[in-house]
């Protein structure tokens, strides 16, 4: 059984990571917050109790399942908000700018060169919007596999498909960025 120090230190290392896997299968800033902060209460809530070592590909879990939802809820609302705007034809959309990204940040770079840090903060930047064009499946395991470091079993368990399912999703995603990011002219 975990303690409450570890399953609030395993929180506290996920929660960025976290955040732009959601963000990354989302594209809406509030939405990805609101996401990973319900999967975190769920964890906390429904399997605080469990090893330390499951918390990895329970959150993973969670956190798919609550992507999912918010899609699932999000089809339902949009289809209501445009069969209902019909009858509003001053209504004036103002949603988000669906390209804006994250800035990425690391520790090293505060020791950089400025004309450095532009340069892997647009590097990144290109990552992160090629990432984004993955389709959901590939993007989900290459996120599990390369970002939060889990290995296949774990991921496929996470992901609720076999781990040869993972390894064809993780080499697409792999070639399909590396091919996008040879076409900008970032060799990977």
């Amino acid at each position: 059984m975990a303690s409450r120090i570890e399953l609030s230190d395993f929180l506290a290392s996920i929660e960025r990571r976290a955040f732009k896997q959601a963000f990354f299968a989302l594209r809406d800033e509030d939405a990805a917050l609101d996401v990973v902060q319900d999967a975190m209460m769920k964890l906390a809530e429904r399997y605080g109790d469990r090893p330390a070592e499951e918390f990895g590909a329970l959150f993973q879990r969670i956190l798919q399942n609550s992507i999912n939802d918010h899609f699932r809820r999000s089809k339902v609302r949009n289809l209501w908000t445009t069969l209902l705007s019909a009858f509003s034809p001053d209504s004036d959309d103002e949603g988000g700018d669906p390209l804006e990204t994250l800035e990425a940040e690391s520790d090293a770079a505060v020791f950089k060169a400025p004309h450095l840090q532009e340069e892997q903060r647009q590097t990144l930047g290109i990552i992160e919007q090629e990432i984004a064009k993955l389709p959901p499946r590939q993007r989900e395991a290459f996120l599990m596999r390369y970002w939060e470091e889990m290995d296949i079993a774990e991921t496929a368990a996470a992901m609720g498909c076999s781990e040869g399912s993972v390894k064809t999703h993780c080499s697409r995603a792999t070639h399909t960025l590396a091919a996008a990011l040879r076409a900008r002219g970032i060799e990977p």
